[in-house]
């Protein structure tokens, strides 16, 4: 069956819609928490800072969990083999959880030298420690949500993971709300209501997959296999992940270099930079799911088909999303009351963060498009490329004395050598690997 444009546009819609939602309610937690642990005052705010960075990097790493487990299940389910595609899926849940024991059991003694990386005072260490602590409790349900998140995703369903992160950002707001501002159990009151409404989360995923599991007479116990296959396929991932990561950070940490205003600058322009990369995961995520159910079925052209027209996509939204932070540039600085320096340097750093967007639009979705593949290893030797190609360019920044910009300008050279390894690999047919 070829996929003709109409009717990729709207599988691709079916499917990126309610992964756009998802994704844009998930950072909604941490504004929740934001918003009520202000009331706390500045102490309470900076202890959340901290431990929400370090567990917002343990997610971010561990996002193999729901990229890989869609694309297995999705190639199963285009090979039309379910109970293996439900089987597939519970054998990542059980990895998620071995994966969340193991991190509850090691990183909580040592969440006192976490906080203290970075270098925090010892009246905000105090309470991070606390936040960081009993947070690390839900470490277990909120990796279970990531693989229970792929299961569905594998399966062509965004809408239930939508209503999942809906409701639980619903109560995740409760919680806080009532454990902080009526019961006074101060930050730690916080923690544990993102805690509990992650646990429901996971338990609504763990019921879906049982359910799934007794409809195909597949045992829900733990295949040890099969779970050593699927952290086999997520490490490649996790390299990927990491090498993201190190661009990031080392892009923070030249900016701390420059200055406290290009800092500020920086961070602001990153934030808006993630923002508008939640509009671009959404079509990589239903090119994880479209790609692994089109190989599945062994369909080579609907596959190129889809990939063109995701492509297609991708490259019209980065435009609007590049036009759209163009026409809001006077505006920006102000929303998020910038002094007059830290405007100005925000005002020239939203240029290249601008004219990437078209470029991030063809990126994400090959990307999206390789990981639904299963093209795992060749993306991580791809990451490992792009990061060397990057890191001589951010240093040229720092010796030669360069601004802002010129660090941006390093970013894009990050972008074009990715855009090239995923190009060239999408051109090819090394990645189109058919069957179950």
């Amino acid at each position: 069956m070829s996929l003709t444009p109409r009717t990729g546009s709207r599988e691709i819609l079916r499917l990126a819609v309610p992964a756009l939602g998802a994704l844009v309610a998930e950072p909604l937690f941490i504004l929740v928490d934001y918003a009520i642990v202000g009331r706390l005052g500045t102490v309470a705010l900076g202890a959340l800072g901290i431990a929400g960075t370090a567990l917002t990097t343990l997610v971010n790493v561990c996002v193999f969990l729901a990229y890989g487990t869609t694309a297995s299940v999705a190639r199963q389910v285009g090979a039309g083999n379910l109970p293996r595609a439900v089987k597939q899926g519970i054998d990542g849940l059980w990895l998620a959880t071995a994966i969340g024991l193991v991190v509850v059991t090691v990183c909580w003694p040592l969440a006192p030298s976490i906080v203290d990386l970075f270098g925090a005072s010892p009246d905000v260490a105090a309470p991070a420690v606390t936040y960081l602590r009993i947070s690390l409790i839900g470490t277990p349900a909120m990796l279970i949500i990531l693989a229970g998140t792929g299961i569905l995703r594998g399966l062509q369903d965004t809408v239930t993971p939508l209503v999942v992160s809906v409701g639980s950002f619903a109560l995740n707001a409760v919680l806080n709300a009532v454990f902080v501002l009526v019961l006074h159990w101060g930050i730690a009151g916080s923690a544990w209501g993102t805690v509990l409404a992650q646990g429901l989360g996971a338990a609504v995923y763990l019921a879906v997959a049982v359910k799934g599991a007794r409809r195909q007479h597949v045992s829900v116990r733990p295949h040890l296999a099969g779970i050593r296959d699927s952290g086999t396929a997520g490490f490649a991932l996790l390299i990927r992940t990491i090498c993201l990561r190190i661009v990031l950070i080392v892009g923070t940490a030249v900016a701390t270099r420059m200055g406290v205003a290009q800092l500020a600058a920086h961070s602001i322009a990153t934030q808006i930079w993630s923002l508008l990369a939640l509009a671009l995961d959404a079509l990589a995520i239903a090119g994880q799911a479209i790609t692994g159910q089109a190989l599945g079925a062994g369909n080579v052209d609907r596959t190129r088909a889809a990939t063109r027209t995701m492509v297609t996509w991708g490259i019209g939204y980065g435009i609007l999303l590049g036009f759209a932070i163009l026409l809001l540039r006077p505006v920006i600085p102000h929303l998020f009351d910038a002094d007059p320096a830290v405007s100005a340097q925000l005002d020239a750093v939203l240029w290249p963060v601008a004219l990437l967007q078209p470029l991030a639009g063809v990126v994400f979705v090959l990307d999206g498009v390789l990981i639904g593949a299963g093209d795992r290893r060749y993306l991580a030797w791809a990451s490992a490329l792009t990061t060397i190609v990057y890191l001589p360019a951010v240093l040229a920044v720092v010796h030669l004395g360069g601004g802002l910009v010129a660090l941006w300008a390093a970013f894009a050279v990050w972008m074009v050598a990715r855009l090239l390894t995923l190009g060239a690999r999408a051109y090819g047919r090394a990645w189109l690997v058919t069957g179950g």
